[in-house]
């Protein structure tokens, strides 16, 4: 109970309202729309300008200026269905998505079509733009140009004017092109990249015909069709990725020269300012070392390798290399080389000039430099870990400057200038509250304020704190009391998690970071507990790389340390103590109740990994190494071997198209389980992926909470 003393109470937040309780529609659909915090639809910047744009409830488009924060209506939606309607077109009923093209014109679709409202002359001025074809994926636009690269049936193709480049002719499922590779790791979230003139794209090419098929099942179709998907599982053979470059003056295409093996990763890709060359994060397999490498586009040849980077775990490149604005030979690299990420400064040889901030916190986020490029602007830990706040770092003198204020969380969109930002802030006492930063004189211009949405409802009172455990790690948590709480009662306690890399549940922002579920079961009498364990975001590389080689074990000590300060509470009753969670969270929910068997009484465990040698190549190897080089790690995370170890209630939980999780984890889990002569409870929601979305998310949440309901 001494540790326990320690606790530090960072927040409490206790509301008594009216009466109204949620309903599972409240807690899950509505959580989303009537119930979420309100905010200014589709505001976002103007190009080059200080101006931005909104869409207002009376569904008009509205401009303000970043100085004064008066909006005035920019393009009504009569005007615009005008407009339409003289095109002989069907009227809107509701302001369209837009993206602006410049400070004067921005680009809309509608009836199928792509519209272009130029907003710098008085009449209703709507041109109808070229098409390109409706079935393209991964659409990417040339800044300069104004290009469109994008992707069908795996093949690349450039689009400008009506014309059509077919980049590419030999795409199939096993040679894709232009697509996201390497399964969405080491930050790629796409495969088309254009160059800074205009003249040059960049893209991958993905063999795949070495990585076996998949098969995952239509069950709508007569007979059930089996869709094959290529699925690399940890220590089998890996996809092999190049990077083309498609020279738009020349009409040719070459393939970077980048050295063997060839399953290796190739990430973070980013042009010289001029185009003349191209550099890549290449990544071992093994993880463990990754070099920045620089080549010729034209050629395609070797220039040099700027810099490696190694560690005895495991090395994690995410951000390509940002060059310093007006000055072409400096960049800015992200690294954890000294256990936190944080920013360093190159010159364009890859000599290190100096390391720019430094600390025991993260940062999380860089947006961006000044007009002038004397300043990095970034989003950090710096005051806390269940924060993240705006700063700038002035690059001449390590002067760094924090733009926020309050305690809480902010997310901020840098206008092009580098002078203006739109930031969000919220806390566990403010939902949303949408600001302009002036980031030369600091001025915070409040321009919307979200009301509380949740007045009518009666809350439990909501709890962030920490507790610290056996290594001396502060682990992060937050609580929800029930409802009416009374501290001479005794309450069932149901502990929420994740515990997996690159999440963070417990945040100083609206909720905590939590969902309207939590505050449902609050008011069904419940104790809602969460710990963010040593593997998830945010608190250090060290807090980070504690769970290599173990996934599961040191995870569950921590959230285990957690369940020891719940028995501390005399108003907790320790026999009827549920957990649940999703994914890793899955994982970590069918851990503990089969390695810590008698902790929980009951359990609800959705789209688990039960055998890490079953999930996919880049993220497994990361935190396992590979089933061959680690094989008592893989044996003593492989659920499979505890099976016999269930005592409680454990329902699995899982989409039956899950193309992440495949639903060979659980299949295999319930057959161990019927060789072991063991029950447990099993749902499969068919034809969902990963995870249950749309209306059926009520039926799961349902499902979920009628489980702890009959057995806790």
């Amino acid at each position: 109970m001494k540790k326990y003393l320690l606790l530090i109470l960072l927040f409490t937040h206790n509301i008594y309202a009216q009466d109204k309780l949620f309903t599972m529609t409240d807690a899950v659909l509505n959580a989303r729309t009537s119930l979420a915090p309100q905010t200014l639809k589709q505001l976002k910047w103007i190009k080059n300008s200080a101006e931005y744009s909104y869409v207002g409830t009376d569904n008009n488009l509205y401009k303000a200026t970043a100085f004064t924060g008066k909006a005035q209506i920019l393009v009504s939606l009569n005007d615009l269905n005008k407009a339409l309607k003289n095109k002989n077109e069907d009227t809107l009923s509701s302001f369209p998505g837009m993206e602006w093209e410049d400070m004067n014109s921005f680009i809309f679709k509608a009836n199928k079509k792509r519209w272009m409202w130029i907003t710098s002359v008085k009449t209703l001025e709507l041109r109808e733009l070229d098409n390109f074809p409706n079935d393209a994926e991964n659409i990417e636009k040339d800044k300069k140009k104004g290009f469109i690269a994008y992707t069908q049936n795996d093949n690349l193709h450039i689009w400008n004017a009506g014309k059509i480049y077919h980049i590419t002719t030999d795409g199939s499922s096993n040679i894709v092109y232009g697509q996201s590779v390497h399964r969405n790791e080491f930050g790629i979230n796409k495969g088309i990249f254009w160059g800074n003139t205009g003249d040059y794209l960049a893209f991958y090419r993905m063999d795949q015909s070495m990585v076996k098929d998949y098969p995952i099942t239509d069950y709508n179709e007569k007979p059930a069709k089996a869709n094959l998907i290529k699925y690399p599982m940890s220590g089998d053979s890996s996809h092999h990725v190049t990077l083309g470059i498609f020279n738009l003056k020349t009409l040719k295409t070459i393939y970077i020269k980048t050295p063997p093996p060839a399953d290796h990763y190739l990430t973070n890709i980013a042009f010289s300012t001029d185009d003349k060359w191209i550099y890549i994060a290449e990544l071992n397999r093994d993880q463990n070392s990754m070099q920045l490498n620089c080549y010729n586009t034209t050629t395609g040849n070797f220039e040099k390798t700027l810099f490696t980077e190694t560690d005895n775990n495991y090395v994690e490149p995410l951000n390509p290399i940002l060059w310093v604005t007006g000055k072409s030979g400096q960049f800015v690299w992200q690294s954890r080389r000294d256990g936190w990420n944080h920013l360093y400064l190159y010159d364009a040889s890859g000599k290190l000039l100096k390391q720019l901030s430094k600390g025991d916190w993260e940062v999380t986020q860089v947006l961006g430099f000044s007009d002038n490029g004397e300043k990095v602007f970034f989003e950090a830990t710096k005051e806390s870990p269940l924060n993240r706040d705006l700063y700038y770092i002035t690059l001449a003198d390590n002067k760094i400057v924090r733009l926020t204020n309050g305690n809480g969380v902010n997310r901020s969109v840098m206008n092009s200038g580098g002078n203006y930002f739109i930031n969000y802030f919220s806390n566990p006492t403010t939902p949303n509250n949408i600001q302009v930063i002036d980031s030369k004189t600091k001025k915070i211009l409040d321009i919307f304020q979200s009301s509380n949405p949740l007045t009518a409802f009666k809350l439990g009172e909501m709890n962030l704190f920490s507790i610290t455990n056996k290594q001396g790690d502060k682990l992060f948590c937050r609580t929800y009391k029930p409802i009416d709480f009374d501290s001479t009662k005794k309450y069932p306690v149901i502990v929420y998690l994740y515990g997996g890399p690159h999440a963070q549940m417990v945040k100083n922002s609206w909720l905590g970071g939590g969902n309207l579920w939590f505050q449902y079961m609050a008011q069904k009498g419940y104790l809602v507990f969460t710990l963010d364990n040593r593997g998830s975001e945010a608190s250090g590389k060290k807090f980070e790389q504690a769970t290599f080689r173990q996934l599961g074990t040191i995870e569950m000590e921590d959230q285990l340390e957690g369940v020891n300060y719940l028995k501390s509470l005399k108003y907790v009753d320790a026999s009827r103590m549920g957990v649940h969670g999703w994914s890793f969270g899955g994982f970590l929910t069918t851990s503990l109740m089969t390695r810590n068997p008698e902790v929980f009484k009951v359990a609800v465990a959705g789209g688990p990994v039960i055998d890490w040698s079953y999930y996919e190549i880049m993220y497994t190897e990361r935190y396992m190494d590979t089933p061959q080089s680690n094989p008592e790690g893989y044996k003593n995370s492989n659920l499979l071997n505890y099976v016999d170890k269930l005592k409680g209630k454990l329902m699995l939980i899982h989409g039956t198209s899950d193309d992440v999780v495949l639903w060979q984890h659980s299949l295999l889990f319930t057959e161990k389980a019927v060789e072991k002569n063991i029950q447990l409870d099993y749902f499969p929601y068919p034809g969902h992926l990963h995870n249950v979305t749309g209306k059926d998310r009520v039926h799961l949440m349902q499902k979920i909470s009628n489980y702890f309901f009959d057995y806790l």
